[in-house]
Formats: structure tokens, sequence, C-alpha cells
């Protein structure tokens, strides 16, 4: 039993990080590496907040975790110290808690029943928790290869090998089928490899994991791109199911702007790639901010990790804009009310380090120079009106505009779902309205014995679902292939989170 009265012994503590002058002259976490006894001790401490809930909606599939980790007990494993167990339970529900520990915006935490009331000192650090059981696990070698005791004789393909893609797999091979992970890109991981700055989560995390999916039996094919370099009518001829997990990588583009021609404008993923590349040691970005007046258009998480990326690279200065107004620091209870993934400002550790944010505003047109390079921005204050359709209108609040520089400009606007590919065409499926691939309540196609999870599915989306779905997917398939599975399945096709609409 936890103790009820830990919330009000101890206050919430999140990890500490490194200075900021520090981590800006690298690519490392930004979080410290603290000696693992300390760290350990204070994380118990955190761990022992936790109430142990008669209804505990962390781990709620709709408000809180859609794995449905089992928070609760292990926090409570964490409070006795008995790291092993809470290794088993987490492991239980989350293929990859060192990836959800460093890059998951916690919806558990917000879920949280000490989220209620500001006086109950904050939700528990559940985050925190999980990524130390996670690192624990490795270094005391609690993370082992998990076999199949016998062979399926089934064959699957697995397209992509992002956290969806990698949670089908790594399921599928534990359930005794052969499974073979095909990427397109010259190393595994999808955005978790290329899309993931390095001072989120330093890809030799990811390589680990890899590492054990390997000694498990999952086999990788990279540099292959299913439909051009492995036909359909191949992948149909050696595979008995199909599993689509590529991603929606079609980057949201702002073609109505002037001046959007302009060289220096670039959609954001085109900068983080190279970016993560040169961390790989691919030689120096092809679109570097170094010495550079960098502008930011979008205020979510891939904006965020442009930002930290172009501090990194030597910005001369880096603004990040909004068209929105800048959202309370506190839960507004009429708005997004407990349990539900609240609207507040969201401060990440890019924003502490340097540059400036700016709400209510928005580009009027790119102002370039002789040689038809961006060199300025005309800014103008908006305000986003919706009509009774829903439809979003950017409306300027006066015709005064301020000129800001901008040597490069990077667009991270959202991404409007899976790329065009010949597969798609040559398997004979359609995208949705959405750009996304859909699939009937077994998680199956239009196209017989193909599956589809995560972000292709669902469309971009956190890692937390992307694995959700991979684990989902890989009991569909199982069932599929067998006729019944003993595989979780902790959400269904169309589960969406708790929300007010």
């Amino acid at each position: 039993m936890a103790d009820p009265q830990g919330f009000m012994k101890y206050s919430r503590s999140d990890a500490p990080k490194r200075p900021k002058p520090e981590r800006l002259q690298d690519w490392n976490e930004v979080y410290l590496q603290e000696d693992p006894a300390q760290r350990n001790d204070a994380v118990r401490t955190q761990a022992t907040r936790c109430m142990d809930c008669g209804i505990p909606f962390c781990h709620s599939g709709t408000a809180g975790c859609p794995l449905g980790n089992l928070i609760p007990e292990w926090n409570d494993l964490v409070r006795r110290g008995d790291w092993e167990l809470a290794s088993d339970r987490l492991h239980a529900t989350n293929n990859f808690p060192e990836f959800t520990g460093r890059l998951c915006p916690a919806p558990c935490e917000a879920a949280c029943v000490l989220a209620i009331s500001h006086d109950a000192g904050g939700a528990v650090a559940i985050k925190r928790v999980e990524e130390t059981i996670a690192d624990m696990s490795w270094e005391n070698g609690y993370v082992q290869p998990s076999t199949a005791a016998v062979s399926s004789g089934k064959r699957v393909a697995v397209v992509g090998s992002g956290p969806a893609g990698l949670a089908a797999a790594q399921q599928l091979t534990r359930a005794g089928h052969e499974v073979v992970v095909y990427e397109r890109d010259d190393r595994l991981g999808g955005l978790l490899r290329y899309g993931i700055p390095e001072f989120k989560m330093e890809k030799k995390v990811l390589d680990r994991r890899l590492a054990q999916l390997r000694r498990e039996g999952t086999k990788f094919v990279t540099g292959c791109e299913v439909g051009v370099d492995i036909t359909v009518e191949q992948l149909r001829a050696e595979f008995d199911a199909v599993v689509l997990a590529v991603g929606a990588l079609r980057g949201r583009d702002d073609k109505a702007t002037p001046g959007r021609e302009l060289k220096g404008i670039h959609l954001a993923m085109d900068h983080l790639v190279p970016a993560n590349r040169a961390c790989e040691g691919d030689g120096p970005s092809s679109i570097s901010a170094e010495g550079k007046h960098v502008i930011v258009i979008g205020g979510g998480d891939t904006g965020a990790d442009c930002y930290g990326t172009a501090t990194r690279q030597g910005a001369l200065s880096v603004t990040q804009l909004d068209q929105y107004p800048m959202p309370p620091t506190v839960r507004d209870d009429e708005r997004s009310p407990w349990p539900v993934w609240p609207h507040i400002l969201r401060t990440y550790p890019a924003h502490e380090e340097a540059g400036e944010r700016r709400f209510t505003v928005a580009v009027r047109r790119f102002v370039g120079d002789d040689d038809g390079h961006v060199r300025f921005i005309e800014l103008q204050q908006v305000r986003v009106e919706k009509d009774s359709s829903g439809r979003r209108s950017v409306v300027p609040l006066s015709d005064e505009v301020e000129v800001l520089p901008a040597d490069l400009v990077l667009l991270a606007i959202g991404f409007e779902g899976v790329e065009h590919m010949r597969l798609l065409d040559d398997l004979g499926i359609s995208l949705t309205t959405r750009g996304t691939i859909s699939c009937g309540s077994d998680w199956q196609t239009t196209a017989p014995g193909v599956f589809v999870c995560g972000d292709a599915h669902r469309g971009a989306s956190l890692v937390v679902w992307a694995i959700a779905e991979g684990r989902s997917v890989a009991h569909a398939v199982d069932n599929f292939l067998t006729g019944s599975s003993n595989l979780p399945s902790p959400v269904i096709p169309n589960q969406l989170p708790l929300a007010v609409v």
C-alpha cells in the first residue's frame, strides 16, 4: 500500500538540468547525469507522493496513458526500492519506456489526481520515475532478450522503423513470427533517429534497444523503399501479413505568404534531419543556423526542436512565432477541466536557453535581397477566427507592420499526413481526407492482410500513442495469422483522448 500522506510530506521535484551555458556547447541530453544513488533516492521520494488512488486516471486509456501503464504499482515498487520488479511491471505494458520517459509530454501527469488542485503540490513526477526505472533496468541488466519458445512458421513485414513499427515488430517476434522491418533511410528509428534532436534523446538510447530486438530475432533491412526496391508482388509472395508503420511525414507548407519562394525558407524537417545526421557523424548540416537570425514559425513540439537546434548551431537570434494567444500558465478549469489534457503554456528546455517567443503574430510577407535570399519578415498582430464550419482564418488586428531580420525561416506548422508513395498505390490503398490510412476494427486496411498503425493511421501524434497502436496491431496480426492471440491490445483504432469539444 502506498503512503497516503506522501504528497503532503514531499513536494514535486523534476529532474535537474545541466547549466544552460554548458548544454548550449554540445548536443548531449539537457538533463544532468546524476550520481545513481542520489538519483534513485530522489526518485523514490517522488514515487512516494503517489497515493495509489482508488480510480487511477493516470493509466486511463482516454484521460491518461494509452498504454495502460500500471503507474501506481511501479510507483509503490520504487518507493520500496524494488527496482527489478518495478522494471517488470513497467515493461509489461511498454516496450520502450526509455523513449516515453524522455519524449512523451506525459498525459498521465495531466490526469494524476494530484493535478486537480494546486494545493496538492502538482502531479506525481511520473515521467521522471518512468525514465529512472528504464535507466536502472539497463544499468542493472534487467533488460534481456525475450525469445519465442516455438516458431509459428509465419512471416510478417513491417514497413517503417519508428516507435509504432518497432513495437509491433518486437511483439510479433516474441509471439513466434519471423519479422522483417524495412526502413528506407540508412539508419533505423524513423523520427526517433532523424526527427528528435540529440539533446532530447541521445541515439545511444535507441541503439541499445535495437540491439535487444536483433538478439530476439527481429531482422532489419535499411535503405530499402518498399514498393520500389521490393515490389508489392514480392511482398505478397514472401510474407503472410504486412504492417504499415510509415508515419505521417508530409510537412504542411505555407504557399500563400508572399516571398515563400525565397531561398533560406525551409520546412522544419529539412532542418532537423541534416542536423541529426551531423550528430551521427555524416558531416556538417546542409542547413545550418550558424551566424543567422532564425525565425521559427509554429508553436508546437517541432518548432521547439528547431529552436533548440538553431541555438546549438550558433544562431545570432532565434524567434518563435505563434498565431494564437499565449496560453495560461495554469489549467483553466472551464476550458480544459481535469483530467483532460490542459491548455497551458508549455515551456521546453530550449526556450529557457536563448531566444524569444512571440504570440498572436503572423508573417505578412517574406522580404529578400537581390540574390533571392530571405533577409527580413514583416510581422503583424493577428487574431485567429473560426467560421460556423470550423474553418480557420487569420485576421490582422491593424495595418501596423514590424520588421524582423530573418536569414533562416523554418516552417514548423504541422504535418498533412502520409507521404504519397508507390507502395500505397500498388496496394490499392487511398488516403483519407486527413491524409491518413484508414482501417477496420481489426486494424486491417482495405488491402487484405495489410495492417496499419501509428501516425500513418492516427496522424502526427505522441510517441506513447505510436507504441500503443504498435502493440495493438501486433495482437491483430497475431490473431489474423493464428486464429487467436495472447498479446495485449491497449487501444482500439477509433480511440481518442478525452477532450472538451
